[in-house]
């Protein structure tokens, strides 16, 4: 059994708390719930973003980690599969709702793996400006040592796992992760299962980025693909296809509406996305949000 990860108060505050309501309600009591998806590869429910777990012979590695304090919990959950240490993690983007666990795991040696804008949002200070907060730079051990530009791979447990930036979606530093032989697509935040998503403009967050990552990511999927979202349940091919194109038609609403010299204001009055809001803008984001995101974006 792997010696589990103790946090200390001084992390908690200092990466966690900026964050802890970004894209959920904090509860008191938090279950990891794991679910397999193949041999060797599994998928970790908690609270923040969705985790991708490989384990086999060459160790253990994740794909993101959320808050720091539950990183016992999650080693609970990953001993209850192997005794091995996570070897490496790879961030899908700066958020700590899916970096927060970084410094912990850094800690323990795993080597921390993401994008080049990962690093430098994490290595200084930020603001958060749709929750009017700023972020402090993380601490050396939270910082991925591993960046990259365009796309890499990890050939690691019997699979080749390709990972792609997918350039000014939720971020300026997203990446999406596609496990080859496995057929698992990791999306990331480009991909929220639950409504609306939150595009992070303060952070280099683009509509047209947004849609661009969800095309991307059904050029790699099929009918068989299992897509691990970055928040909310499992998902296949024609559940992306529709939020692709509920999010393409809203788009076009919004730019409509802009280009006729509406203000913001008069945009979101005019409810353009009214015939999504049942099924979309009831979890997270809300109408007004996301019309405010595609019209500062456009």
């Amino acid at each position: 059994m792997k010696k589990l990860l103790s946090i200390a108060i001084g992390c908690m505050l200092a990466i966690c708390a900026p964050n802890l309501m970004a894209h959920s309600n904090q509860q008191a009591e938090v279950t990891i719930k794991t679910t397999q998806l193949s041999d060797g590869l599994y998928v970790l429910f908690g609270q923040g973003g969705n985790i991708g777990l490989s384990v086999g012979e060459d160790g253990v590695y994740l794909i993101d980690d959320q808050y720091a304090p539950l990183t016992e919990k999650i080693n609970k959950a990953i001993d209850e599969i192997t005794e091995q240490p996570v070897k490496f993690v790879i961030n899908t983007h700066w958020h700590g709702d899916h970096t927060g666990g970084n410094e912990n795991f850094g800690k323990a040696g795993a080597t921390i793996v993401a994008h080049d804008n990962v690093r430098k949002r994490m290595n200084s200070k930020q603001v958060m400006e749709f929750f009017g907060r700023q972020v402090d730079a993380s601490p050396k051990e939270a910082l991925p040592v591993i960046t990259f530009d365009s796309e890499l791979s990890l050939h690691l447990n019997s699979d080749e796992m390709r990972v792609y930036h997918v350039a000014n979606a939720h971020t300026d530093g997203d990446a999406i992760i596609y496990f080859a032989k496995d057929n698992v697509l990791h999306m990331g935040d480009t991909y929220f299962n639950i409504g609306y998503p939150f595009i992070d403009t303060g952070s280099g967050g683009t509509i047209d980025g947004y849609l661009a990552a969800l095309e991307k990511g059904l050029s790699l999927a099929d009918d068989k693909t299992q897509i691990i979202p970055g928040h909310g349940p499992m998902a296949r091919k024609a559940d992306m296809a529709k939020y692709l194109a509920m999010l393409t038609e809203l788009r076009q609403a919004v730019a409509q509406l802009k280009e006729q010299g509406k203000s913001l204001e008069e945009t979101i009055a005019a409810k353009p996305s009214a015939k999504f809001d049942k099924d979309n803008g009831q979890a997270f984001i809300k109408p007004d949000q996301i019309v405010t995101f595609i019209y500062n974006s456009l």
